[in-house]
């Protein structure tokens, strides 16, 4: 097929925009796009997924404030209460990846119906260890660690699900809408939580989570399945991986996105693994008391993301992160340090720089990443940014337990204070957020073989000769070393440019694939409008000769 007249004509104004390094055309909305703040509730099916997500994260809420009080009301110190959210993330670290592979390659729909029923189960398991008086510390980091795993399973799938639900210019407010379904359950959960602990303890609590589980179930089963688009090749499992792992590594934007998202991640989960010790130990407060911080984060959570819109219109997206990771550090601080009067205001404002953070981070990586990957690199996301905060809880939970909680508190505040610094040497790259991910048409035509390869023969190579011009070389270089990325993110390894010492203006590309459908895939489900346009600056620049492709012989066993 040849490339549309449009994408090839698209590199007449270069100058105007960028390809990952290079000026390119369009998409120039990045995460800070403006518009209302609850569009994405327009729409049907977005809606009732919203408010079943807001039920059951109102639910897990609840239990991890029943789940932490238990411990202190047992005695536990303050490390084994901060392993509570160790237990919940840490799974991340192990099944995250793979989480996001089956989210890409089976019908997401499906899987989170059959997660969110594996989860009622154990959350039921965990209410009747409760009732019988069987409910101890192991068995409760144990069980919070099983949940922990079914959610991790499935956060790959909701955040990937979400250009399917809503339009391309309203993802920045859908996850600034998916950040309050968590923050409304933190501003409310832990109020009830604390009073229903206080007058009936901790099994009435797991049981609303149980039923949580429900509304989420429901809602599913009233969305339509979408159509996925059916594919001739189905990668093997650890191929899937290892092709996520390489889109990643060849991607500056979702690179730094990755690291940004660390930096964050690790001292700003002092804050919240702390807090019940800090609540308990440093202001002497009982559970109704950890509810009210806990719900002062939560409606500053909420508060921000009603006011992303408004603060995207006036700061940068890497402003962004270092003026909210500066303001999360100094309410981090001020637990350590000063009364209830002024703790209370300065959380609310500190919950406003946490989904401040987390949206700009969680748009940009939905806008960021190609469909076909979209659900492998949001696992890779999760698994930096709750993967972090479960070894910073573990890691905190240490510290406090040499150091105290105050000096704990002291420190990842200053910690936090560096990572506000450090955009100003490690911003977010100029393009996140700007690249056409659209499937597009691959720029020559379909390869004529002299025999029909199955989707597993391989590995092969391709090579592509071309032609070019003595002054169109310098341009035709630098169009190559993008389009080396491209070929890296749909497949390609071991990619070489080389030039000919026989012949003026003769250059060859060359690189190798693994095997025949991950080769068929790259020219039809992963090549992108970004790609097709690096590909049309390099057409405008040199001409094909020939492309060949050559596989290798597995010779017969003698």
């Amino acid at each position: 097929m040849v490339l549309p007249e449009a994408s090839a004509g698209s590199w007449s104004n270069a100058d105007e925009f960028m390809v990952e390094n290079v000026p390119v055309s369009e998409h120039s909305n990045s995460t800070g796009t403006a518009g209302s703040a609850w569009a994405p509730l327009r729409h049907p099916i977005f809606r009732m997924l919203w408010f079943a997500q807001t039920g059951s994260n109102l639910g897990g809420w609840m239990q991890t404030v029943a789940a932490q009080w238990f411990l202190v009301q047992t005695g536990a110190g303050s490390a084994v209460v901060a392993w509570v959210q160790a237990a919940s993330l840490l799974p991340v670290l192990f099944l995250s990846l793979f989480a996001g592979v089956l989210a890409d390659r089976f019908d997401r729909r499906g899987w989170l119906l059959t997660m969110n029923i594996v989860s009622a189960a154990l959350a039921l398991v965990l209410t009747v260890l409760s009732a019988v008086g069987a409910l101890g510390a192991p068995s409760l980091l144990l069980m919070t660690f099983l949940l922990g795993s079914s959610a991790a399973l499935t956060a790959p799938a909701w955040q990937a699900i979400q250009p399917d639900l809503v339009p391309h210019d309203e993802i920045p407010a859908a996850a600034a809408l998916g950040g309050i379904t968590v923050n409304a359950a933190r501003a409310v959960g832990p109020a009830i939580a604390g009073v229903l602990v206080a007058w009936s303890g901790p099994t009435s609590v797991f049981a609303i989570n149980a039923v949580s589980f429900a509304g989420v179930v429901f809602a599913l089963l009233r969305w339509p399945r979408p159509e996925r688009p059916k594919r001739a090749w189905n990668e093997p499992l650890g191929e899937a991986i290892v092709a996520g792992i390489r889109y990643l590594v060849a991607g500056p934007v979702v690179r730094r996105l990755l690291l940004r998202s660390l930096m964050f991640a690790v001292p700003a989960s002092a804050l919240w693994s702390l807090l019940p010790s800090a609540a308990d130990g440093v202001l002497h407060l009982g559970a109704a008391g950890y509810g009210l911080l806990l719900g002062m984060l939560g409606i500053g959570s909420i508060l921000g993301a009603v006011l992303m819109p408004l603060i995207t219109r006036r700061l940068s997206s890497s402003a962004v992160l270092g003026v909210s990771a500066a303001v999360f550090a100094f309410g981090t601080l001020c637990i350590a340090w000063w009364p209830l009067v002024i703790v209370v205001p300065v959380l609310l404002v500190a919950g406003v720089a946490w989904t401040a953070t987390l949206t700009t981070l969680n748009a940009a990586m939905q806008l960021s990443a190609a469909p076909w990957v979209r659900a492998r690199a949001i696992s890779v996301y999760l698994l930096a940014l709750l993967g972090g905060q479960g070894v910073g809880a573990v890691l905190w939970g240490a510290v406090s337990s040499v150091a105290g909680v105050s000096m704990t508190l002291v420190i990842a505040a200053g910690l936090l204070g560096l990572v506000a610094l450090s955009v100003l040497l490690l911003p977010l790259h100029p393009n996140t957020g700007r690249l056409d991910r659209s499937i597009q048409p691959y720029c020559a035509p379909e390869p004529q073989l002299v025999f029909e390869p199955e989707p597993t023969d391989g590995p092969l190579t391709v090579s592509v000769s071309y032609r070019v011009e003595p002054e169109k070389e310098a341009g035709f270089l630098v169009a190559m070393s993008i389009l080396r990325d491209s070929r890296r993110r749909t497949g390609a390894a071991g990619w070489t440019l080389e030039r000919s010492a026989d012949a003026a203006g003769s250059f060859r590309e060359e690189f190798r694939v693994r095997s025949w459908g991950e080769y068929s895939a790259a020219r039809t489900e992963r090549w992108t409008g970004q790609d097709a346009a690096v590909m049309a600056r390099v057409l405008e620049n040199a001409e094909v000769v020939t492309e060949s492709h050559e596989f290798v012989v597995r010779m017969p066993r003698r």
